[in-house]
């Protein structure tokens, strides 16, 4: 059985790359998504508990899928690995969508198995009480943040995932060794939730929000692309961490990447088996990372809740 379903259901070239960014950003969003849940709708746990789950997600995502795909498991990764790294540009679509895929698909699974819970906290499906459960808002749907200061926010956020995420996977800066770097990452992204988590709920990546806003407003709730001020606001969650991620990765290279020595990275790929480079850097950097040490994992976190 074991054998047949091996060779009967195994994908090759980029497909095999999709399935792993699905897998990954998957795994993510289940914990990410699921204690905000829990949190919000089911009083349990804190804001303590959404940062922590939110980076454990990130680190397991991460470990689930950088062998094969580099584990990106955000767009804005994917983008910046692109626009810097020499991650080939006709694959910036297909992961995106995987990437996006994935997260929406956890949403669905968050939101069949709290059905109860959410319909008991919030039965109107509202903006100010469980909408936050699975898509991001300005200041988390209660304090006054405008729609500049969540873009700000997220330009921000996403630029010291993206700093701190190249610094940790580059070879020739002594990066996290012995297969840890998924962890280093996961701990980033607790960081960032605990000091970067009020103005906008640090999405800090485009399919961990569109995902999971685009499940809510299929199952109930008709104002997800709306913030608590009746505006247009799934944009913000997008188009910032994608500006942001490219400011991080560009930034990183002037400051730190550019004045490194070390060993020649083009040599890197084939000796970490990858058939060609996946990226250098974050989600299983198979340029800049030492065999074993893959994976960005710059996938965000983020919640609408009590951030």
């Amino acid at each position: 059985m074991a054998e047949r379903l091996r060779t009967s259901f195994r994908l090759t070239g980029l497909g095999r790359e999709m399935a792993a960014e699905f897998a990954g950003t998957l795994i993510l969003i289940l914990f990410g998504v699921g204690v905000v849940a829990q949190v919000v709708a089911g009083g349990i746990g804190d804001h303590d508990s959404i940062a922590w789950a939110w980076g454990l997600g990130v680190t397991l995502g991460v470990y689930v899928s950088a062998t094969i795909s580099g584990g990106h498991l955000n767009p804005a990764v994917t983008v910046a690995l692109a626009v810097f790294k020499g991650f080939a540009w006709r694959k910036v679509l297909p992961y995106a969508a995987a990437q996006t895929a994935g997260a929406f698909v956890a949403a669905l699974i968050v939101r069949w198995n709290y059905t109860e819970v959410l319909a008991k906290a919030d039965p109107g499906h509202t903006v100010g009480k469980t909408q936050g459960v699975f898509s991001t808002l300005p200041g988390n749907g209660t304090l006054p943040v405008s729609q500049w200061g969540a873009l700000r926010d997220q330009v921000i956020g996403t630029a010291i995932l993206l700093f701190v995420v190249l610094a940790l996977t580059d070879l020739k800066n002594q990066p996290p060794l012995a297969n840890l770097a998924p962890v280093v990452i996961g701990l980033l992204v607790v960081a960032i939730g605990m000091a970067w988590g009020t103005d906008a709920g640090y999405a800090i990546n485009p399919a961990r929000d569109f995902g999971p806003r685009l499940a809510e407003y299929i199952t109930g709730y008709g104002g997800a692309w709306r913030d608590q001020n009746h505006d247009l606001y799934f944009w913000v969650p997008i188009v910032g961490p994608l500006v942001g991620g490219v400011v991080g990765a560009g930034l990183y290279l002037i400051l730190i990447g550019n004045h490194l020595t070390g060993p020649d990275e083009a040599a890197v790929p084939a000796a970490a088996g990858h058939p060609e480079p996946q990226y250098d850097v974050p989600g299983g950097v198979a340029e800049t990372a030492p065999a074993g040490a893959t994976g960005t994992g710059a996938a965000g976190g983020g919640t609408g809740g009590p951030a």
